[in-house]
Parts: C-alpha cells; structure tokens; sequence
C-alpha cells in the first residue's frame, strides 16, 4: 500500500501547443504546480522551460518563431499576466498590469502580434486589445471597449478580423466580428432565448467560422456560420449527445470534433471537401476514455492532444493525421505506483425522486471490506459542468484504503442536453439536492456498500451541495467536506467578483429579484439542521467563492456543537493548485475521515 503523498505526486501532461518546428510545448506538474515543458521528439527527456513557483494557466507557441506566450496569476486570485518566452529562455511580461485579468486571444498569423481581452479599464467588464509581440504594459491598443464578458475566439485568415464571444450566461452567447482597420463591429448571432454558441473557429477561406451550437436543438452539434448572410447550417448533427469540441486547422480546413457520449470521448477525424462536407480519416485509439486539447502542427500533417482514463493519468499523444496513428510523447510520472494497480469505474444510473434517470461513475477498491465500503459522495462544482472519468491520484488512493467513490451527474450537470441542465435553475435549485438523496439511497442498497458510512464531498458550487445535503437530510450522511463551496447565496453574490456577478445570477437568480428564495436554501440559514463532521477547505485569495463563505459556515456549525475542522491556505484562491498543500489539505481530510468514517 503506498501513502497518499505518493499518491498526489502522479504527475499529469497536458495543455499541448505544437510549435512551427514540430516542437511539443505542454504543462506539467512535476514541480508542484504546472510549468512549461517542451519535447523536440517522442519519450525523449522534457525541458523545463518555466521556473516559477506558481501555476502557468496556458502555453501557446508563435506560428512562426520557436517562441512561446504563457499566462500566470499569483497566489490563485486570478488575474493572470501574460509572458512571452523567448527560445533563448528569457521571460518578458508583456501586459504587467497585476490588478487586473487578461484573456489569451492567439497569435495573429505572422507572430508579430496577438490579442487579449481585460478588465484594466473597469472590473466588471472586459475590453479587447492587441498587442505587437516585443511591447509590454501599457504600449496595447485597446480596439474594442467591451459592455459584458468579452473573449478573443482568433484572427481571421487575412489578420485583419477579429472573432470576439459575448457570454451572458454558461449557457448563452452572441458571436461578432471586429474590423481592426474601421473598428466596426458586427454581430453574428442575434437571437431570442439562450442558445451555445462555443468553440468557434474561422474557416479557410475567412468567410464562415465553424462552431457548436444548440439552436434549435436539444444537444449541441457541428454547425457553419457564413459571416456575410449570417446564416448557420448544420454540419454534424449531435443526436442524443453533444458534439462538444471542434478543432480546425484553417490552412487546410483539416479538423478534429469531438462528441460527450456519457461522458466519454469519441473522436471524429476529417477534412473539409466543401463548406459543409468532411471526408473521414482514422480515428486515434487512445487510453482512458477521455480526450481533448487538439493542437495541429505545421501544414495539419499531425495533432497533438491529451488523453486521460480512471486508470491511466494524463499524457500527451502526437497523431499522424492520414492514419490516426498516435504515439505517446510525454512520460508523466505515476510516482512509482504500478499502474496495473489503479482501479476504473463503473457507469451507473439511479431513478431519482420524480423517476429521472441521474448517471454517474462507481469506482470500487479491488477488495471490498465486510459490511460494504465506506463511500466518498464525490459532487462536482458548476453547476454548469459534468464529472467525467479522467484520472485523480486522490481517488485512487482512496480506493486503495477500501473506500469506494461515486461521483453523480445530478439534474443541472451539463453533457445530457439542455433539458437536463436546465433542471436545476433558480427555483428548482432543491431538486439537485433531493436527487443527491436519491443517490444515498440507492449506494445503501447495493451490497458493496456501507450505507451507514456516506461521505459528500465536493468544491465550489459542489461546496453547497454538500452543506445544502447536511441541512436537508442529515441522516444520511456520516461527514462532510467542503470544498471552497458556497454557504449563503447572497453573502456569494454581493462578494464575488464583479465581472463575473451577472453570469451567476442567471443561473441561480438575482439579489433583486430572488433574495428571499436564494436566503431560503442557503446552508448558512438552516445550519441548526447539520447533524455530522464536518471538514472546510478554502483558499484566501478565492476571487469566485470569497473565503468568508468557509469562515461563517466553519464557525456557526462550531456554535452548534457539530465537529468542525477548518484550513485556509493564504497561496491558493479557488482550489489547490499547489502539491505541497494539496497534501498537506487532503492528509488532514484523510485524518478527518478515518476518525470520523
């Protein structure tokens, strides 16, 4: 059996940016908190190319000089500088302004320049800039004063567009494109309702962007939009799961689009043969199960993605375009664990309170104890979001203490079409909730399982579920851990960033026109109903879910009597992204749980 430290030190290879040379640009972990690393050929031994003691957020390499832009923020507050590495190692902050969040937007097609969004001119919307290469601060042109959530989608074909996405919810967006010489903007997409519009791309010829949507549809699919007419045409249909993903090399209109098929990857491999016709070619056989994160090469002959599977931690793979093979490049450590020792899940369902079918991953230890094993309720965060079985160190290491782990897509997880994901909102918000009881109920009757001994876990909006499941059905539950969650939705919302306040009231309803509803289910007001243990991790720079929701939660459930433990790393912000305190946070909830579970 090895430690948990052994466990949290498997290493994860990711985030691939194929250079001009055929150089691989990626992050990984192998310090502590992601850096750059490159790989001039398979296997071969990685350079460290960034030094720092906190995260890189992304790497993307200049499509004409071995040189490389990276973004950093510090302490976890978000508010991420963007870098230029130069080939010779040297390292130049190219926007240095640190109260404020800067948006990656790509290379123009020459490497001399490249675009960003930001907040420097006020906090709660965002701007558009672009930048030459070898200027820094204050030199960037602002070309579009934004009024909302503004993102760079890249440069069209010709370098004198712009692709911008407007977000006025998780789950509805607007598409324009800005003029750089007249500094026109023009909307694409203008629509009624909410409707996707997400990962779009220009096409080769600069006069269509490719994208998926879900107008008109229940699940999102592989659709063309033709700038001029404004006019979109489906190009795959999604069927009963989402195409989620399109990559497209506009040099030779190759792609790679992806479809979320209860929450595994399938990948589909192609070429443009006309606007709206793909020709197939071989599809990589991948570990894992979960895929993502294409980068083409020079002239689209290669890709490179990440793969990743319960079983098998994350790596980079560089695929022939023509035949689909792949050949894995980067060697992430698995600390020394074998890893024929990992264990994979399970997909199951349940029948909730009102007969909806809730999906989720069971994963078992090898030997289960006698009695059942105790179960970690593992909830993810969101709720805009869906857990998927890639790899964690974390479950591994508690399956191999005899725990199992099940981690449900309740009602409001995204990846089962708009329906599903919208069954959560606002006033239905408690039907999440109730379904995680119908999850306990169904663990306590399966044989494998300890249904006296059920833990919910989870972060950030999983935070709440936890809290909410302790005030709503304390008798279920043996313990908590809460994750940088959310304890009074109103306290959240008058303190959470600005820029980011609108998008969350439209999914959980505003102060204006909800307080009354939002203090109803908030787990701070009914705190007399937590019955269990109670565990709460927060990080001091959180800018999502400010550390006053740990601190009021932690210390009115002390009031009560209940046991409570409390850890607030004054380096992190929403989540670790630290190993060091990641073990130091998860020994002391592992101690927490063997005392408790």
């Amino acid at each position: 059996m090895y430690d948990l430290e052994r466990y949290l030190n498997i290493r994860s290879a990711y985030g691939a940016s194929l250079g001009p040379e055929g150089t691989l640009a990626f992050r990984m972990d192998t310090t502590g908190v992601p850096q750059v690393w490159t790989l001039d050929e398979p296997e071969s031994w990685p350079e460290q190319r960034t030094f720092a003691d906190e995260r890189v957020t992304f790497a993307s390499y200049s499509p004409e000089r071995p040189e490389l832009a990276f973004g950093m923020d510090e302490g976890g507050n978000e508010r991420v500088q963007l870098f230029r590495l130069a080939s010779d190692g040297t390292v130049r902050n190219l926007t240095a302004t640190p109260e404020a969040k800067h948006r990656w937007g790509g290379w123009s097609h020459d490497g001399e320049r490249f675009a960003f969004a930001s907040n420097r001119r006020d906090e709660s919307v965002f701007d558009v800039y672009v930048q030459r290469r070898e200027e820094t601060g204050d030199e960037a042109t602002m070309v579009c004063e934004g009024d909302g959530w503004l993102t760079v989608g890249g440069w069209s074909p010709d370098d004198d567009k712009l692709l911008l996405s407007q977000a006025y919810s998780n789950f509805d967006q607007d598409l324009s494109v800005l003029d750089l010489d007249s500094g026109e903007r023009t909307y694409l997409t203008p629509h009624e309702g909410q409707i996707r519009y997400q990962s779009a791309q220009w096409g080769p010829d600069g006069d269509s962007l490719y994208l998926v949507t879900d107008k008109d549809s229940d699940t999102l699919y592989l659709a063309r939009l033709d700038v001029e007419r404004k006019t979109i045409d489906p190009v795959v249909d999604g069927g009963e799961w989402n195409v989620d993903g399109v990559a497209l090399d506009e040099e030779t209109g190759r792609l790679v689009y992806s479809r979320n098929v209860d929450g595994y990857t399938e990948l589909t491999v192609g070429e443009l043969t006309d606007e709206s016709t793909i020709e197939e070619y071989p599809a990589p056989d991948l570990p894992g199960g979960i895929a993502g994160g294409v980068s083409f090469g020079p002239d689209g002959e290669r890709y490179a993605l990440s793969a990743s599977g319960r079983a098998n931690n994350t790596n980079v793979y560089v695929v022939e375009f023509e035949t689909g093979e792949a050949e894995r490049w980067t060697r992430a450590s698995t600390a020394g664990i074998p890893r024929e020792s990992f264990v994979r899940e399970e997909l199951v369902r349940f029948e909730s309170f009102d007969g909806l079918e809730v999906p989720g991953y069971l994963t078992l230890p090898d030997e289960v104890p006698d009695g059942g094993a105790p179960v970690i309720v593992d909830i993810h965060g969101g709720p805009e979001s869906q857990r998927r079985p890639s790899f964690s160190g974390l479950t591994q290491y508690f399956c191999s203490r005899g725990y199992a782990v099940y981690e449900p897509n309740v009602r409001g997880s995204t990846g089962y079409g708009r329906e599903y994901t919208h069954l959560d909102d606002v006033e239905h918000r408690m039907d999440s909730v109730a379904d995680l009881r119908a999850a306990a109920e169904w663990l306590a009757d399966r044989p494998e399982v300890d249904g006296d001994r059920l833990v919910a876990l989870g972060g950030s909006y999983g935070g709440f579920m936890v809290l909410a499941a302790l005030t709503e059905h304390p008798d279920l539950w043996a313990a908590g851990v809460d994750v940088v969650g959310i304890a009074n939705f109103v306290t959240f919302l008058e303190n959470t960033g600005s820029w980011r306040r609108e998008l969350r009231e439209a999914e959980y309803g505003s102060l204006d026109d909800d307080r009354e509803f939002l203090e109803s289910i908030s787990p701070i007001n009914n705190v007399e109903r937590i019955a269990t243990p109670l565990f709460v991790l927060h990080g001091a720079n959180d800018p999502r879910v400010p550390v006053g929701e740990a601190e009021q939660i932690a210390d009115e459930a002390a009031d009560q009597g209940v046991p409570v433990e409390k850890l607030v790393f004054d380096d992190e912000g929403h989540g670790l992204s630290k190993r060091e305190n990641r073990i130091e946070a998860y020994t002391a909830i592992v101690e927490f749980l063997d005392e408790h579970v």
